[in-house]
């Protein structure tokens, strides 16, 4: 159904001279099948999409809260949505998600990030994360595992997949970058994604890539470990670039070395599709009681050899764990979510994604999340606000 234009949905946040409209579920979820048989329907599929997605942007973290949200608000909620027989009991929500295809609602989800992105000339960092209380002990189902992509730049999920319990990060990771538009950015991505048919998919999507380089490619490691060795030995690495920088009573440097693969003779490197360059980077924490912490990671990669172009895609990667998965966790509470009934969970950790990353666009507040969303319930013209962020 189409939004119900009306004076409403002008509102003093936005202004009467103002481009702020209504969100439009329907432009990016009328494709998702309704799961449910006709005669059951007494709520739109559409009713339920909206109302879920303005309800956790404003704080709702269960099925419960949607509902009581919904209560609360239906008045304001009828400027878009139909809610022909009001609200749906959070049983009504909880059954449709969990039965609702993931794929289906995901295309939507990426139809809707699409809009909010203007280049992709950035940071791509891809990580995976576990809906720790999403498991099943009656069923035995697993937890969970998402992986996510990240827009450094803009600070948004440019998309997700759900791991199945057969396989891993690897087996799921090729699907996802074949929908994802990722010509000119500099994909980053840890150790569980570090194989040359995920690099592949990189490159011919016309994007470079920054992959971690741990144990799971044993004789790789190794080698190239030992490479970076024997060169420091003798004083022949090439110049690095270095970073300093302070905070919390400490003093972090970091350095990073570059070496050509032309200018080694490593066995497998033939393997990896546009491969260029081989990284090291160390990182040291000097606390103020004179204890230094100390690691190194090495890195594979599409770049030049440009050691300072490198590390900063490399402390790029971080923001995915600190800027979404810990947001997650803290703002959304997502690891204590004991959804878990047919596709829900995974539906649900979308919508999640969408709210935090629309709440991540509206930047007319200098807050964090958690107090975004809690003015996004006590404000219905801030939360038009975020659900049209970008338009």
């Amino acid at each position: 159904m189409a939004p119900k234009t009306t004076s409403s949905a002008l509102t003093p946040d936005s202004g009467p001279n103002s481009k702020t409209s209504s969100p439009d579920f329907t432009t990016y979820f009328e494709e998702v099948t309704d799961p449910r048989i006709e005669r059951r329907k007494e709520h739109t599929l559409l009713d339920i999409i909206g109302l879920t997605i303005c309800a956790v942007v404003a704080g709702a973290d269960t099925f419960t809260g949607i509902e009581r949200f919904g209560e609360a608000r239906e008045e304001w909620l009828r400027q878009f949505l139909e809610l022909k027989n009001g609200i749906p009991s959070h049983d009504t929500i909880g059954g449709v998600w969990g039965r609702v295809d993931p794929k289906e609602f995901e295309a939507g989800f990426r139809g809707w990030i699409e809009g909010l992105t203007d280049s992709v000339e950035q940071v791509v960092a891809i990580d995976g994360k576990t809906l720790r209380r999403s498991y099943d002990r009656g069923s035995g189902k697993a937890a969970l595992q998402m992986i996510d992509v990240w827009s450094c730049k803009h600070e948004l999920v440019l998309g997700q997949e759900a791991v199945p319990e057969e396989t891993n990060e690897t087996g799921a990771l090729p699907e996802l970058l074949r929908l994802l538009e990722l010509e000119g950015a500099i994909v980053t991505i840890d150790a569980a994604g570090c194989y040359s048919n995920v690099a592949e998919e990189i490159t011919e999507a016309g994007a470079d890539y920054v992959t971690a380089l741990k144990g799971n490619q044993k004789g790789l490691h190794r080698d190239a470990k030992a490479l970076f060795e024997k060169l420091e030995g003798i004083d022949r690495l090439p110049e690095g670039y270095k970073t300093v920088d302070g905070g919390h009573d400490r003093v972090e440097v970091r350095r990073c070395w570059a070496i050509g693969v032309e200018d080694t003779s490593i066995k497998g490197l033939e393997e990896w599709p546009e491969l260029r360059s081989l990284c090291k980077v160390r990182a040291e924490r000097h606390h103020p009681d004179g204890t230094t912490q100390t690691e190194e990671r090495l890195f594979l990669s599409s770049l030049e050899t440009d050691p300072e172009r490198l590390l900063k895609a490399v402390r790029h990667h971080w923001h995915v764990e600190n800027k979404l998965h810990w947001t997650l966790d803290v703002a959304f509470e997502e690891d204590d979510s004991r959804v878990r009934t047919g596709h829900a969970a995974q539906n649900m950790g979308v919508v999640r994604r969408l709210a935090l990353s629309l709440l991540k666009q509206e930047t007319s507040r200098s807050v964090g999340i958690k107090i975004k969303r809690k003015e996004a319930a006590w404000n219905p013209d801030y939360l038009l606000k975020v659900l049209t962020a970008g338009n």
